[in-house]
């Protein structure tokens, strides 16, 4: 007899169970590997992140947007060399390919995390959100790091050209 009044609670419960998985699951095909913010001097109002992601999906994902709390906004960006200058260009988005990976790099495609709110010290942790062009989100944490040779990597020789 318990068995009966409890039948319809497991069914519900499996139902439940089994569409969660399902979209748990389309959602954890891109994962993080790693990544950091850039440590910058407090008087420096932008910085960068650079991360690896994969993508365990059987289709192409295509980062879209960055959203963040830290500061104004954050953009996914490319570097171009053009006339022998090396120049810093906004994308529209960056493709992971199916099973394939990502990563973002200070000499490669990274995320400007523009007009910082405050000054970001080494081991802070900052909070992004990645967007998808499958409506997927990815919420991200990452430490706040110097670079190794980062001394000489002054952001003033990147040209903003929007």
């Amino acid at each position: 007899m318990e068995f009966k009044t409890l039948k319809p609670i497991f069914k519900h419960l499996f139902n439940f169970l089994a569409l969660t998985s399902l979209s748990f699951t389309a959602a954890a095909n891109v994962i993080l590997v790693d990544g950091h913010v850039r440590a910058m001097p407090a008087s420096v109002p932008n910085t960068a992140a650079y991360l690896t992601l994969e993508n365990h999906g059987d289709k192409a994902v295509n980062l879209v947007a960055v959203k963040t709390a830290i500061a104004k906004e954050a953009q996914l960006h490319t570097i171009i060399e053009e006339n022998g200058m090396v120049k810093m260009r906004q994308v529209e988005g960056l493709v992971i390919a199916s099973h394939g990976a990502l990563s973002l790099k200070p000499s490669g495609d990274h995320i400007m995390i523009l007009g910082l709110n405050k000054p970001l010290a080494e081991n802070d942790k900052v909070v992004l959100t990645l967007i998808f062009d499958t409506e997927q989100q990815l919420q991200v944490e990452l430490p706040v790091l110097k670079q190794a040779g980062s001394e000489h990597q002054d952001n003033s020789e990147h040209h903003h050209h929007h």
